[in-house]
Order: structure tokens, then sequence, then C-alpha cells
């Protein structure tokens, strides 16, 4: 009996060891499947000792190219009156390309889609409609994103009768390709030839969301957070109420990236180094590059709240707080 019981649970745990190599082993994948920053493990773990280091601070670069610490949107509009169709470059460096665009009524870009990377947009005015492929159109108003993941056809158009704002984002010299029909937007130092693509389309999960309609976060229906999320490229929507200023906090700054900020809501306070405080409200940008002590916090009065969709190149970015 005893003997026969042995050989049993030597069979049983045969089994299991033969059923969780088949298990590991798995189907073969047929496509890309990236992981994201979706699938790693959180920054830090329950009851974990902060990661003590010597990192390298230099003088903030402070701001060149098309940057500055703080982007109105008033001033913005303000410098564009007329024609209806335009575009504004505020961010471009190493890791982001960021623009305000405005399309005029009946306008609609090519059918298009990003070679390697996500591109998202938030729509300030006006209204547009993504045709995207695989997925239902999307008629989309102020406050609401939109994300397209790499290899996924897509077309904006305006179909209001007022002129259309979006506030567009995509990584650092992204490409866009077309499909064969169409006719591809002409880009300096370039020609465009047929090919044939591989490695699959990109892919939406709970991290990388195709739309969120920020009405509803402000009230209630739908979460914040982070909205887009992969291994280059990163949004975050950070509410919050009024915090009184701080005005000896240095905050933090970034080791290798920049970071910027689209107000949603509301004031913003910022202290960055180099720089006065000051708040940005409802459409502004403010952007801060690499190696600069900053503090962003919601300002205005007491009882108020404000949003601001914090996004760049790093999902994980180390954030760098002096220690004393």
């Amino acid at each position: 009996m005893h003997r026969s019981h042995a050989r049993n649970s030597r069979s049983w745990r045969w089994g299991l060891a033969f059923l969780a190599l088949v298990a590991a082993a798995g189907p073969r994948p047929t496509a890309q499947v990236p992981i994201g920053a979706a699938g790693r493990p959180p920054a830090q773990g329950p009851g974990e000792a902060p990661l003590m280091v010597l990192s390298p601070k230099a003088k903030s670069p402070g701001w060149t190219g098309v940057h500055r610490p703080h982007t109105k949107l008033a001033d913005v509009l303000a410098r564009h009156k007329s024609p209806a169709d335009w575009a504004e470059t505020i961010v471009d460096d190493e890791s982001l390309f960021a623009q305000w665009i405005s399309m005029a009524p009946g306008s609609k870009t090519p059918r298009r889609m990003n070679g390697d990377t996500r591109e998202w947009w938030i729509v300030q005015s006006g209204t547009l409609r993504w045709t995207i492929e695989g997925r239902e159109s999307i008629v989309a108003t102020k406050g609401v994103m939109v994300q397209v993941p790499y290899r996924a056809t897509y077309q904006i158009e305006n179909t209001g009768t007022e002129p259309a704002l979006r506030f567009e984002v995509n990584v650092a010299r992204a490409r866009k390709l077309y499909p064969m029909d169409e006719t591809p937007t002409p880009l300096p130092g370039f020609e465009y030839i047929k090919t044939r693509v591989t490695g699959g389309r990109g892919v939406l999960d709970p991290q990388n969301r195709p739309v969120v309609d920020f009405n509803k976060v402000v009230a209630g229906e739908e979460r914040g957070g982070a909205f887009v999320t992969d291994d280059r490229s990163f949004a975050n929507i950070i509410m919050g109420s009024y915090q009184p200023p701080q005005p000896a906090n240095k905050g933090h700054y970034h080791e290798e990236g920049g970071e910027f900020w689209l107000i949603m809501l509301g004031t913003i306070r910022y202290n960055i180094e180099g720089l006065q405080e000051f708040e940005a409200q409802e459409g502004d940008v403010v952007y801060v590059p690499r190696q600069t002590w900053h503090l962003a916090s919601n300002g205005g009065k007491e009882g108020l709240r404000s949003c601001r969709l914090a996004m760049n190149g790093f999902p994980y970015q180390a954030h760098m707080f002096e220690q004393h």
C-alpha cells in the first residue's frame, strides 16, 4: 500500500511537471505583441526601502528651440487668427513631439498610421471624427482623449461647423505610413516607396485606453490615471484638490528626459529651477527640461480641484528627490 502510494505520488509529480512544461512552452505567438509598461512590476513594492543613490545633477540646460516654460493657450490662439488650418509645435525634444493643430470645417487628414509608435490627441474645441481601422468611429468634442497604436490606419475629420482644435502628441521622429491608394503628405528629405511591412499591429490594454472622456473623469464616472503607457510614451491624468504653496520644496528632477503638462482643469502651480513661481490655467502647456528641479501642485483656491495631463517618454521615469 505504501509503495503503491509512493508510485502514485511520483506519477502525479511527473504529470504536474509535464503539464507545467507544456504550459510554459505554450502556443507560439503568430504576431508581435509587446508587453510594454503595463506588464511591469510596480516601481516600488509595499514596505520596500527607497533606493538611495548618488545621482549626477548638472545645471539646468534651460529652454531651447520651440520650448518655453509656460505656453499660454490664449497666446497661441492670438498668433493664429486666420486661416483656420494651422499647427504650432510646443514640444520637440529627445522623447516626444507635440503640437496644437487647428482644422477648418470639412478638412480631414489623409488615411495614415504611425510606423512604430503610439499617437494620441486631446480635443480642446470643435467636433472631430476619428475613423480607425478595426474600431467604431469616434466623434469627439472638448475634453475627449483618443489614442491609436502603431500600424493602425486612421483618419481625422472636422465634422462640425467651426474650426476644431486638438493637442497632438507623437514619439520623437515618428514616421507616417500611408495605404497604397492614399496620397502621402510630403516629408522633406524622404521619398515614398512601395513596401511590405512585417511586425504586426499595436495593441490596446487597460493601461492604453482607446478613448477617455475627461468630462466623465471630472464627474467621477471614469477613472483618471494612466491613459497612454508603453516603453516610449506615457500620459497620466493627475487630478487633485487645492494644496497650499510650498516655497521651500524644490520637488524633484528627471535624469534622462524632459516632462510637460497640459492643464485640463483649474489652476496648477509651478516652482521650477531658475524661475519665479507661476500658475498655469486650462489649455496651457508647461515644459521642464531634464536635470531641472520642479514642483507641480494644485493651485487656485481652497476647495477647488485641478488637473494636469503629465507626459514624458519614460513610463517609470525616475524622480530624483534631494536627500539631506
